[in-house]
């Protein structure tokens, strides 16, 4: 990234982070937010690695053809539930814009040799301008719409009403494990992740 090996370094260990406790949540809650935890899981594991600095470790050029398929059927799996809109829908955003980031950032179309990998530099990357500006809009959006459900319960509760604070629009603010700020502030930690490797396209 623009930031040099650290911050790729940094970002790597907050998407682990993030997907290591969306793993843990997959054990709790009912089917459907298992399932949900499950697609977190994958999306913040699938950041880690493709924010591994390359001067470091420099994925081989069938790597991104992994990441293309493997994002690709999760998109495939997402689409149906998405169609109910909610965070459903945001699942199926996130793993086409992984689908996107391996195409952009593969060796035949960079010409870089794996030199547009997300966490070293995006001289090679080769993305859509047009398009990663509509998702870095989305994702600005997201983040900021996730960082506001963070706010306390007196900043967010109208005077004199109850409600659930930390919970948005299809369940944006987490599950029934107890700790739906938690599952919050992972979902921003990702979010910001990918609104960071998309600016290096």
């Amino acid at each position: 990234m623009h930031g040099g090996a650290s911050t790729g370094w940094l970002l790597m260990a907050l998407c682990a982070v993030s997907g290591a406790y969306c793993l843990l949540r997959t054990r709790t809650g009912t089917p459907r937010e298992r399932r949900t935890a499950r697609s977190e899981a994958l999306m913040g594991f699938g950041m880690a690695a493709m924010a591994v600095p390359a001067a470091v470790l420099s994925p081989p050029g069938w790597a991104w053809a992994v990441y293309a398929v493997l994002f690709g059927t999760a998109a495939l799996r997402a689409l149906r539930p998405a169609l109910r809109g909610g965070h459903h829908l945001h699942h199926l955003v996130g793993s086409l814009a992984m689908v996107y980031m391996a195409v952009a950032m593969a060796p035949a179309v960079t010409g870089s040799g794996g030199g547009g990998h997300a966490g070293h530099g995006a001289a090679g990357a080769g993305g859509i301008p047009a398009l990663t500006g509509v998702l870095l809009v989305y994702y600005a959006f997201y983040v900021l719409g996730s960082a506001g459900r963070l706010l306390p319960a007196a900043a967010m509760a109208p005077a004199g009403g109850t409600g659930a604070v930390g919970r948005g629009p299809g369940g944006f603010g987490g599950g029934t494990d107890g700790r739906p700020e938690l599952t919050t502030a992972c979902r921003l930690t990702m979010g910001i992740g990918m609104f960071a490797m998309l600016l290096t396209l």
